[in-house]
């Protein structure tokens, strides 16, 4: 088997400094445990409006693909999207 390279820490965060969301509170991005139905889709809209506009939505996206986020909108893309289910509370 072959070795794993460790990349440098500032190669996987370096973009988030240039992200839109970089100051916003979390809670835009992430639910609160029991979110559900229309508070839940109102939320993941306001979410999506601000990546729609961010120079980085690639790479967060990206970034959010490859390491498996299970939680959150991560470059416009929210939990469904992602293909991950909710799990019933």
């Amino acid at each position: 088997m072959k070795p794993l390279k460790a990349r440098p820490l500032i190669d996987e965060w370096e973009w988030q400094g240039r992200a839109a969301c970089r100051g916003m509170d979390s809670s835009v991005f992430f639910s609160p445990v029991h979110e559900r139905g229309e508070p839940r889709r109102r939320r993941e809209q306001r979410a999506q409006a601000v990546c729609r506009g961010c120079p980085v939505q690639g790479p967060c996206a990206t970034f959010a693909a490859r390491t498996a986020q299970a939680f959150g909108v991560w470059g416009g893309l929210t939990e469904a999207d992602r293909g991950h289910t909710r799990r019933p509370a």
